[in-house]
């Protein structure tokens, strides 16, 4: 009981007194388990709840639910790289170390507002998912989706609630870029197939992605190797998440497009083979037939009774 009581201080010490207090009595804020219950909540939906629910029900028709939803998006995601722009990427922040800053300065504040509103950007991207299930496109609910969208609440409630703002915020900038242009190819894919035709660049989204995790890793990990006023755990924290996403990515990519071609080259030459083949095999007895003088002295007798008839 005694370890449970000082587990139990611990833990409230460390959520009302280490934590960030300009957002102590903020939305979702003074605790993590509402965030965590409803990302449970969504992996239980879309992977237990939703596809029982859609079983004997026809696809829903989304075209323009997903128009709107996908623009929403675009326009959310460019807001928020704005934000964190003139919060000081490519301008005042240093890419090397960049603290926290935990004043109230309007700059601060604005930073903070932005890390919380990108916070919640990523509860509105589980419609990504819900979507899917609602089309009945199971195949798109994978390990990988589920995973990314599933743990991305949770992993930046932490960065929200103790450091709002400096190095970390670094994955939000290039994050919300990559969504810039994900979100915009899902808003012409929602268009139709007059667009579609043209979206042939599908497989270098998850390039970019993995770029992105790239980039977050060397940006956080370099922090381990110089002397810079910002919390070690949390350059843990963001260059494995780093780690886990482009592991995740990059097996995606190898199974959806390296794989992909991979089968339908082999295919192709299967196919090839057996056609090569079947063609060899319907002339071989003609070529057998000639060279034996069986088929040219069946040609002799037909011409021979043809005389004969006349």
């Amino acid at each position: 009981m005694e370890a449970l009581s000082r587990l139990v201080e611990g833990y409230h010490d460390l959520m009302d007194n280490k934590s960030d207090q300009r957002v102590k009595d903020w939305f979702l804020m003074s605790s993590p388990f509402p965030t965590l219950a409803i990302c449970l909540t969504y992996v239980f939906t879309v992977k237990v709840l939703g596809p029982k629910l859609m079983e004997n029900r026809k696809p829903f028709e989304l075209k323009n639910i997903l128009i709107f939803y996908n623009l929403f998006q675009v326009i959310f995601s460019v807001w928020l790289f704005y934000e964190s722009l003139k919060s000081g990427w490519f301008t005042t922040y240093s890419f090397r170390c960049q603290p926290v800053d935990y004043s109230r300065s309007p700059e601060a504040m604005r930073t903070v507002h932005g890390c919380w509103w990108y916070y919640f950007s990523k509860f509105t991207e589980f419609f990504d998912t819900i979507f899917f299930v609602m089309r009945k496109k199971f195949d798109h609910v994978s390990k990988l989706h589920v995973i990314h969208h599933g743990i991305m609440p949770m992993s930046v409630w932490f960065g929200v609630k103790f450091t709002p703002g400096g190095h970390s915020t670094f994955f939000g900038m290039l994050n919300t870029f990559v969504h810039i242009v994900m979100y915009s190819y899902y808003l012409l894919a929602a268009l139709g197939p007059k667009v579609q035709k043209y979206l042939w660049w599908k497989k270098y989204l998850t390039a970019l992605q993995m770029v992105q995790f790239v980039l977050v890793f060397l940006h956080a990990f370099q922090l381990l190797f110089i002397d810079c006023d910002y919390p070690r755990a949390f350059v843990w924290w963001i260059g494995m998440h780093a780690v886990l996403f482009y592991y995740l990515f990059s097996d995606f990519y190898k199974q959806a497009y390296l794989k992909k071609a991979k089968r339908e080259k082999a295919k192709v030459k299967v196919e090839a083979e057996a056609l090569k083949s079947d063609t060899k095999e319907r002339m071989l007895p003609l070529l057998n037939g000639f060279s034996n003088g069986s088929a040219l002295g069946d040609v002799r007798q037909r011409m021979a009774g043809a005389v004969a008839s006349q």
